[in-house]
């Protein structure tokens, strides 16, 4: 699969837009009731519209790899700039809900901000844990507590706060759905575009 070439955009223009896909049946006393249109995890695309001020050598490797994503039709891996964390800290309990052994983590970490459904990769202060492996986030209830499923090879009994260090690329597969390119002088070029966010395997 392939990834977008490492030119970063600016931030003049940069602008991000979430648009859930939710169906709203509104009730007579006032109560709606709302629920996700497809998968729950698919339901939340971003989507980026995006400046590229450049010089005309980098708008021309950004040019052809768009015109390759085309003639392909295949989506690409692009990580928007500002998305994405290293290095966050917590603590972590584990357990199978009831008191015994089990795969649910329970990490504790102030103004987390993660959502459910992100991926993490975490580094524990535990052999109860396998590092540098993806986890998906099972729930995140409120900003400073979220549970994901550590493998099953990893199913333990963890009651004491133990530490936890955990990071997101930020990551995601996009499509272009439209690209301009001015030319304001010699060498110089700027491409406008926008991303979409889609969910393939």
């Amino acid at each position: 699969m392939a990834s977008f070439p490492s030119i970063q955009p600016t931030y003049s223009g940069f602008r991000k837009t979430s648009k859930p896909k939710i169906k709203v049946t509104k009730l007579g006393d006032g109560y709606e009731f709302r629920a996700l249109y497809g998968l729950p995890l698919t339901q939340d695309p971003k989507v980026y519209d995006l400046t590229f001020n450049v010089s005309e050598t980098e708008a021309d490797v950004i040019e052809a790899f768009l015109r390759s994503r085309v003639a392909d039709q295949a989506s690409f891996t692009f990580t928007p700039t500002g998305e994405g964390f290293t290095g966050k800290t917590g603590t972590f309990i584990q357990s199978d809900g009831s008191g015994g052994a089990g795969v649910i983590v329970t990490v504790t970490a102030t103004n987390h901000g993660v959502a459910l459904g992100d991926i993490i990769t975490v580094t524990a202060n535990s052999g109860s844990l396998t590092n540098n492996v993806d986890y998906a986030i099972k729930s995140s209830s409120n900003q400073n507590t979220f549970t994901f499923n550590s493998i099953s090879t990893d199913s333990a009994l963890v009651t004491s706060q133990t530490a936890i260090t955990f990071s997101s690329s930020g990551a995601g597969q996009y499509v272009c759905d439209f690209y301009n390119k001015q030319i304001p002088y010699l060498n110089r070029a700027i491409i406008n575009c926008t991303f979409r966010e889609v969910f393939e395997p």
